[in-house]
């Protein structure tokens, strides 16, 4: 079952992964300069998985409760105080996350801005490393390298890809705001499935639906103080109104990146608990070159030799990894060892 789940998931973030970038820049590129707004819209679309766990908890009502066979499961949110607790502290670090992300993309081309996310998997073997002990080889760490070495090559030849009208201080805040971004968000991962592993309960399909409502709750409240204290809501309807595609259109776009960044996020702790947080941080760094080519595509960016030079780099990595998977997957196949003595990444390359 979490073989088919993955699938499933994987694909989600795939749909997601692809299009918030192309979304969000479309924001700003045609007037858009909220970046709280931007923020707010990447977690706000959270009500939409009530729906969803609604049917679950009709569902559930005649099940007979784990811990009491005499009652039987009548409440909709059920997970326990600590658990709560642990996924309202990882929504308020995702809605940071999203707003240093708004930031540098306020300032940043797609193709840019991919680049450097595409660092993440490396803060995510790190984190991962750190938090659930991830085994690490030569070719994961060949690939981490790499990585770093392409973002490097982006950030030493930054100016050429400036946006017009845009100083190199902002370019450089950007710069800066997209690679805290990218650790932020790597730390989120392995966070998300040390919680999993912490949990006093069996991490059931129902209880991801309810942790993802949590985290987007707390994300987005997070987000709306920064909107009332940069006085968001007071702009919005004149933005809209000056907005180069149209006021329609404006509101399309707002709504259309709420709903892209929940299924995104959907996708993403849906593949932690079908296979890790790694796992996930793969899916996601082999769409960034995908993103990367659809930018320079979609919105005409500049496309110079250190982002060809960046890019093999970053392909290069991931090469490297998977490579590194299959050989030690095999390995372990030769010598019949039992799954339940398999390491923890063994799952990335056998999901």
């Amino acid at each position: 079952m979490k073989r088919i789940l993955l699938i499933i998931y994987s694909i989600i973030l795939a749909i997601g992964g692809c299009g918030i970038p192309l979304i969000m820049r479309l924001y700003f590129i045609y007037g858009g300069n909220r970046v709280w707004l931007s923020s707010f819209l990447q977690t706000a679309g959270f009500p939409i998985i009530l729906l969803p766990l609604s049917f679950f908890y009709i569902g559930n009502r005649h099940i007979p409760d784990a811990t009491d066979n005499t009652k039987y499961n009548n409440k909709m949110f059920s997970m326990e105080t600590t658990l709560f607790s642990y996924s309202a502290f990882i929504g308020v670090m995702y809605g940071i996350m999203c707003y240093l992300y708004s930031y540098g993309l306020a300032r940043l081309p797609v193709s840019t801005a991919t680049l450097i996310g595409s660092t993440n998997l490396a803060f995510v073997a790190l984190f991962a490393f750190l938090l659930v002990r991830q085994k690490f080889t030569a070719y994961s760490v060949n690939a981490i390298v790499l990585l770093i070495i392409g973002a490097g090559i982006i950030a030493l030849h930054g100016s050429s890809d400036r946006p017009a009208g845009e100083s190199a201080k902002q370019y450089a805040i950007g710069f800066v705001m997209s690679v805290i971004a990218a650790i932020m968000g790597a730390s989120i991962l392995p966070l998300t499935e040390l919680m999993y592993k912490k949990a006093k309960r069996e991490i059931t399909y129902t209880l991801i639906l309810e942790i993802q409502v949590v985290m987007g709750f707390f994300g987005s409240l997070f987000s709306i103080v920064g909107m009332i204290v940069n006085n968001d809501f007071k702009v919005i309807s004149r933005e809209a109104r000056q907005f180069g595609l149209g006021e329609t259109n404006y509101y399309l776009v707002l709504v259309g990146t709420a709903v892209i960044c929940q299924v995104y996020f959907l996708g993403l702790v849906g593949v932690i608990y079908a296979s890790s947080s790694l796992f996930s941080g793969i899916i996601v760094s082999m769409l960034l070159p995908v993103i990367e080519v659809l930018g320079v595509v979609i919105y005409k960016e500049k496309f110079k030799a250190e982002k060809g030079v960046s890019l093999a780099l970053c392909l290069w990595g991931f090469a490297s990894y998977f490579y590194g998977e299959f050989k030690q997957a095999k390995e372990m196949k030769k010598v019949n060892i039992p799954d339940k003595e398999l390491p923890q990444n063994y799952c990335i390359a056998n999901p």
